[in-house]
């Protein structure tokens, strides 16, 4: 794949789209939408002769020298907008796996007001992300992952009402994250291997997110009670290999429509709330890589759609007869805890050590109440009902 600067690329844009052509260039039978480099080229400028032969104009020499470059690439691509009648103008990009660099995406994308798609991964993008993007109405998918950007969280995406895609992973952005973009209209927000610290948000209000990816950053403190509450909607949730600590919440039971979720690698404590048994769902669980301990609630290994279910690393006692079927059937992992007459588990010693130490979490053996499994005779989201405690 041939390196192209970002520059050369809004040259192209400038003179396809902005610049004015001689009426002896137009085409009237040109498309409604024209969805590649090459026939934006051909359909702007193109010529065609009496003999039948295409010879190319250009309104500028250098367009004319990275033509045959371009021609490798199919990255714009045009429609109408909504409110511009037959104008035709760029209505998205795909920079994907182009490996293009820039310093700075700033004076490109916040010059084209009628992008509704930036998908940019993979490429050697940097700077910070332009604060202008905000004004950019159209725009729903924005793609930037896997480049240079640094500085904070973007929150020129924030209060944006059509954005429902916001993917900035494997970037060194910092700091902490406005508790505004959970409450944003948003199905995906994937944040994850950037350098965020601080605590999460504990309440955000009603959240729309299905996919939440925050793994591979340095956020710390307890995963906050309210935000569960609020994500009954999502379908994945990652909180993998942060710097979390304190106790699992009950609140784990609001997010009944959760295939994925995934707090391994942190530094969590206390037993696994009984409520997980509202994780009716759930096809992969992941509590590997924590401090927690006590037994291993039955109610966890009856869901019917478990395939992955990892307690690896921890140091949990007690196995029940459904989990032990799980066990042989290589879906519960329990490698490397303190189950006694079980394969690889820890010393007796390290085991030893770590219970000696006195352990606290709030409600830990008996919670006033948690998200019950609602049945089809359930007449309300909000229904509760209390469980019992797993057996010591």
């Amino acid at each position: 794949m041939q390196k192209l600067h970002l520059s050369l690329l809004f040259l192209i844009v400038t003179c396809l789209v902005f610049n004015s052509v001689s009426p002896s260039v137009t085409n009237s039978s040109q498309p409604d939408i024209i969805d590649d480099t090459s026939s934006i080229i051909d359909g702007v400028i193109g010529i065609i002769s009496d003999a039948g032969d295409e010879i190319l104009s250009f309104v500028d020499e250098r367009l004319q020298i990275i033509y045959p470059v371009i021609q490798n690439y199919r990255v714009f691509f045009c429609d109408t907008p909504p409110d511009k009648g037959p104008a035709i103008a760029v209505a998205s990009i795909d920079f994907n796996g182009f490996q293009l660099s820039a310093p700075s995406i700033e004076g490109f994308l916040d010059q084209l007001p009628d992008v509704a798609l930036f998908h940019a991964n993979s490429n050697n993008f940097g700077g910070i992300v332009p604060p202008k993007i905000a004004e950019l109405k159209y725009l729903y998918e924005f793609d930037i992952s896997n480049n240079r950007f640094s500085g904070p969280f973007p929150t020129a995406v924030l209060g944006m009402p059509g954005l429902t895609f916001l993917d900035i992973r494997f970037n060194q952005f910092s700091g902490s994250i406005p508790p505004q973009i959970f409450a944003q209209d948003l199905d995906v927000l994937f944040i994850n291997d950037n350098e965020f610290t601080a605590t999460l948000p504990e309440t955000i209000g009603e959240t729309h997110i299905q996919y939440l990816t925050l793994a591979n950053n340095k956020f710390n403190g307890p995963i906050p009670r309210g935000i569960l509450r609020t994500m009954s909607k999502v379908t994945e949730i990652l909180f993998l290999n942060n710097d979390l600590t304190g106790c699992l919440p009950y609140e784990i039971g609001f997010l009944k429509e959760a295939r994925v979720f995934d707090v391994g690698q942190n530094r969590l404590t206390g037993p696994l709330p009984t409520s997980l048994t509202c994780l009716e769902k759930a096809e992969q669980l992941n509590f590997a890589g924590n401090s927690l301990f006590g037994t291993v609630p039955e109610t966890a290994c009856v869901l019917r759609n478990l395939a992955n279910f990892s307690l690896s690393d921890n140091y949990f006692t007690r196995v029940g007869p459904f989990c032990r079927i799980l066990i042989r059937k290589g879906v519960l992992d329990v490698r490397n805890n303190c189950i006694p007459l079980l394969p690889n588990q820890r010393s007796v010693k390290e085991c030893v050590d770590f219970l000696a130490k006195p352990k606290y979490c709030s409600h830990m053996w008996f919670p006033s109440s948690v998200p019950r499994k609602f049945s089809s005779s359930s007449s309300s989201s909000d229904a509760w009902t209390p469980l019992l405690p797993p057996s010591p």
